[in-house]
């Protein structure tokens, strides 16, 4: 009985170590320094985006800041974090992100003011909660009130990708089927080979020129299985 206890406190411990302590790529947010994220171009985040309080703020009064990215590749994750924007305000956070040629893209979960927004009026595939510009919000999708924070969860797992918001699940796709390949025909994205099959990428924030506000970034690494 002793040496079951034991082997249950060891496997307790496990679960819930540090990604990195367990040979895996560091927290995504440490909930204090922006350590983890670089600019485009590599270089230490230095203006516009900066930690308050455990949140994540982008501060539009210091100018354009420009998009961070996550130093470190993730593969298969749970990806739950709280976010809301200026009135008006349009941003995002993206997944599996990689080089295109010279463009850096990846999937995105839309960050949108619906209310005060034309994309967000008509719910279309580019509004909050959307993968933007592939798969609209479903029926269940409930947004809190301009200036309060949402609740969203991003669920990447092999082909899988889910979309939460609030607690509903508004989007799911299949990457790299029919559907997925005749959106992505109808997209923007039209022209970036096997854009989102990428099982590694790295995540990234946008700076599309709003005051934006990120906090209880949360990274759950799955273990990577089939497709």
């Amino acid at each position: 009985m002793k040496r079951h206890f034991i082997i249950g406190l060891c496997a307790l411990a496990v679960l819930g170590a540090d990604p990195a302590a367990a040979g895996g790529p560091p927290a995504l947010f440490d909930g204090k320094t922006l350590d983890n994220w670089t600019t485009l171009d590599g270089d230490p985040v230095a203006k516009g985006w900066e930690v308050v309080r455990g949140k994540i703020h982008l501060d539009r009064d210091q100018g354009k800041a420009g998009h961070i990215i996550s130093k470190h590749e993730y593969g298969d994750f749970i990806l739950s974090f709280d976010w809301k924007i200026a009135k008006g305000g349009n941003s995002g956070l993206k997944y599996r992100v990689r080089k295109y040629g010279n463009k850096t893209l990846g999937l995105e979960y839309q960050v949108l003011d619906d209310p005060n927004t034309k994309e967000g009026k008509t719910k279309s595939k580019n509004s909050a909660g959307s993968l933007y510009d592939l798969y609209a919000p479903n029926y269940r999708k409930h947004l809190n009130r301009t200036g309060r924070y949402n609740h969203a969860r991003i669920v990447v797992r092999g082909d899988t990708i889910q979309h939460w918001l609030n607690g509903q699940l508004i989007v799911t796709a299949t990457v790299g089927g029919k559907e997925w390949k005749r959106r992505i025909a109808e997209s923007k994205f039209d022209g970036d080979k096997d854009f989102g099959e990428n099982r590694l990428g790295k995540i990234m924030l946008t700076d599309h020129g709003a005051e934006t506000w990120y906090k209880n970034l949360k990274l759950e690494p799955l273990p990577m299985g089939k497709k």
